[in-house]
């Protein structure tokens, strides 16, 4: 059992510390905390019009882990004195589910890189088109090549959205916690132990969203559908159940299952069947051995014709995707009239020709992952010497990732997202001219998106069925958590 009294006692003792003494003196004008540990928001306009900008770095870069763990909580209770806190979209979903909210696609943003200044770009667009069904979604292999740990990611994205004057509740997922087919085959335990780890880092960060993907288990040589899917839909379940165990009181994590890694042959009506059906059986199982109902998925990802990061032609450009719009819709439909989901959830949409999201709404898709054209604008607006640098970086380091008929262009295209986290503190000190073209080209983008995948004037919806739920923090100390083994080689 932990001793809580003591446990507190120690993290008041950390805001004596010089480091921390220097950070709450730098911020006195924003927020202050007194002897006792309890926290004041002063001036929410001199927290926007500053501090939040100091918080957000030391949050990211603090060399100093006192410094970085007091910014973090900061930011956490200045976003709660706000209106903004980590929330489930569960409900929400569930209520899609019910039929009693439609007609508009949940963008799942995966923010690899400058991140407070997408967050920025992101929230701004949010804010004036009154946007709250959004997530900010962070998978388990960007976590490890961009260097941003689910209590940094959370951090400074509410930094972001408290810059910009965006409040509600902020979806943060968990995208691809991905069993590593390889080496799930070479010791199933350890591997399973692994996403269990990162499950576990990301609930007390604030991902209350959490995607589950056991899809790479799939094994197409078995006989029927139910064998080929009876590994993924078990483990599905056992990972439901842990991350039911370790959720906040009060909160019901939205899971995601899969059942078509993303890439492969597209989904089939039978294929959802034989997956949610034995997921369900499954969950019943599982219920039964903790002897109380477990809940289970909110949604379910499939494939539709897309691969992440586009499939790239010799010349670097992205080939054109003929993507399956009536298997969504037919998908999306079955999972909410027979299972009572939101509807399907398709990856790998970013680099899609700019025609096609409106699509997503009219076949009543439940959620779209974007994530490399938001990494491809920000390489396209980046001054020429840093992003050759970069280049430069992958060439020395990820030689392993060029196929022999690569040409130049198509493995830097593929190898550079494996920069950013190296490049992370050059990319936040960027002078601010070239900080607010980079933002300025990003909220364009995140325009087009919000107006195509009809989320505007979701604000309302998303406030309705998601209270802000009160999850305590009592001192920075209570942010730490041991970091989940990286796995650059999965799904993004």
């Amino acid at each position: 059992m932990v001793n809580t009294a003591a446990t507190t006692a120690d993290g008041l003792e950390l805001f004596s510390r010089p480091a921390v003494r220097s950070l709450l003196e730098e911020v006195r004008e924003s927020v202050r905390v007194s002897d006792a540990g309890a926290f004041e928001l002063v001036s929410a306009d001199a927290l926007r019009a500053d501090g939040i900008d100091r918080l957000a770095h030391d949050a990211a870069l603090s060399d100093n882990e006192d410094r970085r763990d007091t910014a973090r909580w900061l930011i956490l209770q200045a976003g709660r004195a706000v209106g903004i806190a980590p929330a489930s979209i569960h409900d929400l979903y569930m209520a899609r589910g019910r039929g009693e909210i439609t007609g508009f696609t949940v963008p799942a943003i995966n923010v690899r890189a400058a991140a407070f200044d997408t967050g920025r770009s992101l929230f701004r667009a949010a804010r004036e088109l009154q946007v709250g069904a959004l997530i900010c979604e962070i998978a388990r292999s960007e976590i490890g090549y961009t260097d941003q740990r689910p209590m940094e990611y959370v951090a400074v994205l509410m930094a972001a959205a408290i810059k910009e004057g965006w409040t509600g509740p902020l979806f943060v997922q968990g995208d691809h916690f991905q069993v590593n087919a390889k080496k799930y085959k070479a010791d199933p335990d350890a591997e399973l132990r692994a996403v269990k780890d990162i499950i576990r880092e990301g609930l007390h960060a604030g991902f209350y969203n959490i995607d589950i993907d056991t899809s790479t288990l799939v094994d197409l040589d078995k006989g029927s559908l139910d064998e080929q899917q009876h590994l993924n839909y078990t483990l599905s379940a056992e990972l439901t159940a842990y991350v039911r165990k370790y959720e906040p009181a009060g909160v019901t994590v939205s899971i995601g299952g899969e059942i078509g890694e993303v890439g492969t042959e597209n989904s089939t009506p039978e294929e959802l069947r034989a997956y949610m059906d034995g997921y369900v059986r499954a969950l019943a199982e599982v219920s039964a051995k903790v002897g109380k109902p477990v809940a289970g998925q909110s949604k379910i990802s499939v494939q539709s014709g897309t691969t992440h990061g586009g499939t790239v032609l010799p010349d670097g450009s992205i080939a054109d995707v003929a993507i399956d719009f009536e298997t969504l819709r037919t998908l999306s439909d079955i999972s909410r009239r027979e299972y009572g989901l939101a509807g399907a959830v398709q990856h790998g949409a970013s680099t899609l020709p700019q025609s096609a999201f409106g699509n997503f709404p009219a076949v009543e898709t439940a959620e779209i992952h974007l994530a490399t054209n938001f990494q491809n604008i920000l390489y396209d607006h980046l001054p020429a010497e840093l992003r050759e640098l970069m280049y430069e970086h992958c060439r020395q380091n990820f030689q392993d990732e060029r196929k022999p008929s690569d040409t130049e262009e198509q493995f830097i295209y593929k190898a550079r997202k494996k920069a950013l986290g190296h490049f992370k503190r050059d990319l936040w000190h960027l002078p601010e001219e070239d900080r607010e073209r980079i933002r300025a080209a990003l909220y364009d983008q995140f325009v087009f998106l919000f107006r195509q995948l009809a989320v505007e004037n979701t604000m309302d919806i998303a406030q309705k069925y998601v209270p802000l739920p009160d999850v305590p923090r009592a001192t920075p100390a209570d942010l730490r958590m041991k970091a989940a083994a990286d796995d650059w080689d999965l799904s993004d």
